[in-house]
């Protein structure tokens, strides 16, 4: 009986360790499925990666040249700090070690790591850019206490002119997250570097080239030591803007330290020749890694630096749009060359008086003197007569309230008001009253720079709506030939030849009539054409200095006889702008003429 005992508890411990065995057999299946099945091309690819590893090779991007063939940004060799998080073994002490040879902090380092935790962990993170000749020596020398350190060189953007053209230019910077999401990017990297804003941007897909690969075998602290293939990158375009980098400085210089922007094209063809918008930015700055601290001081700066003021600025017109309004009134039979109307410095209408800018008025006016003098009541006269959808319907005809189609992103297309516009915006009806205020560009009226350039640009040009555009040529790295692209007319005008002959003439005087508001550009080198304008910010009795006092516009066209150069300058707060705008656009038009001879 005791023997049977024995034997039936002996079977039971023998059962239990069969139980035990076949449970550890199958927990040591079920992992090595889970290695192999589950996780299998994670590890493949760690393994793999701790021998052969596959490194991008960024392409050269395009050079940009002005139309004369002067470098506006090109590429330099940078040499940069970069983690390879797979390959350190204790990310704490490497940091400690390179925090003295960098000058950045370990928690800087620590933070900026974090932030792109989600990195490939067998890519260099770059974490200093343009590292110096003595700590590339540094780390060198330190590379075997340093694994998973290494200096990375890479083509760098530069913008010889610095702040020169930045707005034109833009600049570059690393693809975010949501970019990369994004179709056009769709087989770009991490890491890539292409364009954020101007030019760079726009034409992003020619300059940036395509990126190639190469195998590596690489030694234990993650250093390349040979190649075991290599696919070539593709570097950029180069592309020839229709900028001239010296009417581009001369502009620039023109305006000083003060706030607007100068737009100058050629009159035939919409070619930007100049595009200055100021305060500018340092596209150097801009196309490095910046931390977060330093681009939030930026892009908060009440001066708006990144703001492209010739594109992005919707400010009133003034009296720049009498332009507009004389074409509307004469191809509609709503004035004659010869009629005239008594100005005593104010026009009754309502319940109040819209006062002319000269207070004791310009007596008898017609309407060459209502353009060479710039008389509002002329004008308040006018509108009245054609209401403000006439009005709209002209200054749609000249390109405002439209996009330009400028081929730099993120252009306003500033606003001309009409009934119906009124209605769905502020849901009340038009009154007469509004229409008096823009009769001389005033009220809800708004236009760019640009704008204001394209329309005046149309007269000079025969009636005849051309697109502005920067882009002249592209030479194909692929084809090894270059591509010039022609203007685009957009649209005929139909406005009268001999209407648009009585507004050139009046332009004409507005700069040699003894009574003209535009003196100050009269020239010795070239007979220049333009309209000036003031454009109120605030009312009559809160204006002043600074912030309060008007805009200065001067928009021209040289020779008036045969116009090659169209110009227009906007200076904010600036006051007149016979005074302040009209001498820089004088500038700028004598610059091309000396350089055209």
């Amino acid at each position: 009986m005791e023997q049977q005992d024995n034997n039936r508890g002996l079977q039971q411990r023998i059962g239990y360790l069969r139980a035990l065995f076949i449970f550890l057999i199958a927990v040591i299946l079920f992992k090595a499925w889970h290695m192999q099945i589950i996780k299998g091309k994670y590890y493949r690819a760690l393994a793999e990666n701790n021998r052969v590893r596959s490194v991008i090779i960024s392409p050269l991007r395009g050079n940009i040249y002005d139309r004369n063939g002067e470098v506006m940004a090109k590429n330099v060799a940078s040499f940069n700090l970069g983690l390879v998080p797979a390959d350190i073994k204790d990310l704490e002490l490497t940091l400690k070690r390179i925090a003295p040879i960098t000058g950045i902090s370990t928690d800087d380092m620590k933070e900026f790591i974090e932030e792109n935790r989600n990195s490939d962990p067998f890519s260099p993170l770059i974490i200093k850019d343009g590292i110096s000749m003595k700590e590339v020596a540094l780390i060198e020398s330190w590379r075997w206490f340093l694994p998973g350190v290494q200096v990375v060189v890479e083509g760098k953007r530069e913008y010889p002119n610095q702040k020169s053209a930045a707005h034109l230019l833009g600049y570059v910077g690393e693809i975010s997250k949501s970019q990369l999401q994004e179709p056009e990017y769709a087989s770009e990297p991490p890491g890539r570097i292409i364009g954020q804003y101007g030019i760079e941007k726009v034409y992003d897909e020619l300059l940036r080239g395509s990126v190639g690969r190469k195998n590596v075998e690489v030694d234990a602290t993650g250093s390349e030591r040979r190649v075991l293939s290599t696919h070539e990158p593709v570097s950029g375009d180069n592309i020839i803007l229709s900028v001239d980098m010296r009417l581009q400085k001369t502009a620039e210089s023109a305006l000083g330290e003060k706030n607007g922007a100068v737009v100058v094209m050629k009159t035939e063809t919409g070619e930007i020749l100049a595009l200055a918008s100021n305060p500018a930015f340092d596209p150097n700055l801009l196309s490095r890694r910046l931390s977060h601290k330093v681009w939030q001081g930026i892009v908060s700066n009440p001066a708006h630096p990144l703001n492209n003021r010739a594109t992005q600025g919707t400010y009133p017109p003034g009296s720049v749009f009498k332009i507009v309004m004389s074409a509307a009134g004469l191809e509609e039979g709503f004035i004659d060359r010869r009629d005239r109307i008594q100005c005593s410095g104010g026009m009754p209408f309502g319940n109040r008086v819209f006062r002319d800018w000269k207070a004791e008025g310009h007596g008898s006016v017609d309407l060459y003197k209502a353009i060479v003098e710039s008389c509002d009541v002329y004008y308040y006269q006018l509108g009245n007569r054609m209401g403000v959808d006439m009005i709209q319907k002209y200054s749609s005809m000249f390109g405002l309230g439209t996009l330009t189609g400028i081929d730099l992103p993120s252009e306003k297309k500033g606003l001309v008001p009409s009934t119906q516009w009124k209605l769905a915006a502020r849901k009340e009806p038009w009154y007469p009253g509004e229409t008096l205020s823009v009769a001389i560009g005033q009220g809800y009226m708004s236009v760019t720079p640009l704008q204001q350039a394209l329309m005046v640009n149309t007269v000079a040009n025969s009636g005849i709506l051309v697109r502005p555009r920067i882009l002249k040529g592209v030479i194909s790295e692929i084809y090894k030939r270059t591509y010039e692209f022609p203007p685009v007319e957009v649209r005929r005008t139909g406005i009268n030849a001999e209407s648009l002959r009585l507004i050139k003439e009046a332009l004409r005087g507005v700069v040699y009539n003894p009574g003209g508001t535009g003196g100050a550009a009269r020239s010795s080198l070239t007979e220049i054409a333009g309209k000036t304008g003031t454009a109120q910010v605030v009312g009559r009795k809160l204006q002043g200095a600074g912030r309060f006092n008007d805009h200065a516009w001067f928009a021209a066209f040289a020779p008036v006889d045969k116009p090659e150069i169209t110009v227009a300058v906007l200076v904010e707060h600036g006051g007149h702008g016979g005074a302040a705008a009209a001498p820089v656009a004088k500038q700028v038009i004598e610059e091309y003429v000396k350089n055209a001879k």
